[in-house]
């Protein structure tokens, strides 16, 4: 009977999909249960269906008022404890850098070993405490990290397993984002579109729900709006291309074996950039305050406001070209 492991994501798509070479690889040695947000249900099926999934919407993951603790659902939360105490693991962690929270969970769910990165004294909830990698390091290196404390061989960045491509030839545009700051302008992604569209190109343009209606105003009628995570990976079953801000449907597009490309405004590229070794990216202007973990100083965001279309058009362009030759050659 294989040993028991429990793996804490509490967070959003982005890092969950990161997690996805660990969580396969894992299933090798362990029974894996994760702890995740209720959405892990549409990647589970498709990307990990040995993993068993626990539900849970951490409070203090919520990007406002996390901590108004009167307003946690602490009846949900004691269930989840007793449940974790039952399942008995032989095995927990956690791979986000530096969470005390997540060492707390871990500590309360009673595992016998408890693994991290620790942060302010969490060290003491965990029986285990490991040296994150350098500090540039893309977040799928602390879960490498992780699998050589198992005794995992987790593969290197450039040779992950990706799904099959779906060959297929449509640009798939998604201009949503978990936060307004990692945006890139909506009338400069139109005007990619409708270049690319000129040039004989099928484009998708996919949205978030709050920006739909812009969409709508400006005569794109067959914008999509996918409700579930489900839905998104429908949508790129005919993709050739993704093009996207830092946020989780680039990186889902990823895993789905279709080359991305990706704006970045406050975030480090080289913490986040999707896990396809074609992957492309346009960071955006200097800031003095970039990183800023989505809390802007400004009214707007410059780091991604002062990227122009003028700058952004000759790499989408041949970023599209390499990957869905046009048939007349153009």
């Amino acid at each position: 009977m294989k040993p028991k492991l429990l793996v804490l994501e509490l967070w959003n798509v982005g890092d969950l999909a990161i997690t996805t070479p660990f969580l396969r690889r894992a299933c090798e040695k362990f029974e894996v249960t994760l702890l995740a947000k209720p959405f892990a249900a549409d990647l589970h099926a498709r990307f990990w269906p040995e993993v068993k999934v626990i539900p849970f919407n951490a409070p203090w993951t919520a990007f406002d008022h996390k901590y108004r603790l009167w307003a946690w659902p602490w009846g949900r939360m004691f269930r989840l404890w007793r449940q974790l105490r039952r399942e008995r693991f032989d095995v927990a962690l956690s791979g986000r850098p530096w969470d005390p929270r997540d060492h707390l969970l871990l500590w309360l769910s009673g595992a016998r070993a408890r693994l991290g990165f620790p942060r302010v004294g969490s060290h003491v909830f965990l029986t285990r405490s490991l040296n994150p990698p350098p500090p540039l390091s893309h977040r799928y290196d602390y879960w490498r990290v992780i699998a050589h404390a198992l005794d995992l061989d987790l593969e290197e960045r450039d040779k992950i397993k990706l799904l099959p491509p779906p060959a297929g030839r449509t640009v798939f545009i998604h201009t949503g984002a978990g936060q307004p700051v990692r945006v890139w302008p909506l009338e400069r992604y139109r005007s990619i579109a409708e270049n690319l569209r000129v040039r004989g190109h099928v484009v998708r343009v996919v949205c978030n729900p709050e920006q739909r209606d812009w969409w709508l105003a400006k005569g794109e009628k067959s914008v999509a709006t996918p409700r579930t995570i489900s839905a998104l990976l429908d949508l790129m079953a005919d993709a050739g291309v993704f093009i996207g801000n830092d946020s989780g449907p680039g990186h889902l597009a990823a895993f789905s074996g279709i080359p991305t490309f990706t704006f970045f405004g406050p975030q480090v590229p080289e913490w986040f950039v999707p896990l396809h070794p074609a992957a492309e990216w346009m960071e955006g202007k200097a800031c003095p305050y970039k990183p800023c973990s989505d809390s802007c100083m400004f009214a707007a965001p410059l780091c991604l406001g002062d990227v122009s279309t003028a700058e952004a058009w000759p790499l989408v362009e041949a970023f599209v070209r390499k990957h869905i030759p046009l048939k007349n050659g153009d």
